[in-house]
């Protein structure tokens, strides 16, 4: 089962959180800082998979006596492209070859449903992330892997934002932003 999916920029910043387990904020958000700071001091070359931090694993243990022990959280796997990281927080009934292939094709999705995604089309069009993700995982467990079926999805729902029309090849113009003249409307 799949605990949380993150997903940070090279400064820490959050551009996502999920979590599909219950944790306190204040939990949850030392797991954010603690889980970055692991992942952004490993070399390159480093594996991409890493145990629990103890922060989290010492929070599950508390929540019932009656959970297996395969259930409780205890694996984290990352990829890292360009300026994100995306990193997905496990149980060991998870196959790690598994999660990496699922946050490739998250990386994939969005880049089909952005043309070229980059970290602003993440931070002004929140609802295609979450509805990207909401297409591949239900409650924790991965229901879809297949490329074109998560883009068809998530389009079928009028999530994807386009870019605005004045757009230069640059960057993201903010020309027109937020003056409600339909400048984001949906594809």
């Amino acid at each position: 089962m799949i605990n949380a999916v993150l997903v940070f920029n090279n400064a820490g910043q959050p551009r996502l959180t999920k979590f599909y387990t219950q944790l306190e904020t204040s939990v949850q958000q030392r797991l954010i800082s603690e889980i970055f700071t692991l992942v952004a001091n490993r070399p390159n070359s480093a594996c991409n998979f890493l145990p629990l931090p103890p922060l989290l694993a010492s929070s599950s243990k508390s929540s019932t006596p009656t959970t297996p022990h395969n259930d409780m959280p205890s694996l984290v796997t990352y990829r890292h492209y360009a300026t994100l990281y995306f990193i997905v927080i496990s149980t060991s009934t998870e196959s790690p070859l598994a999660l990496l292939d699922f946050i490739q094709v998250f990386v994939q999705a969005l880049d089909g449903l952005f043309e070229n995604v980059c970290e602003l089309d993440l931070i002004f069009n929140f609802e295609t992330l979450h509805a990207t993700l909401g297409e591949m995982i239900v409650g924790g467990v991965v229901i879809e892997t297949q490329l074109e079926k998560v883009v068809e999805g998530v389009k079928a729902q009028g999530k994807v934002a386009k870019r605005p029309v004045n757009e230069g090849k640059g960057g993201l113009s903010l020309a027109g932003f937020g003056r409600g003249d339909g400048v984001w409307a949906g594809r």
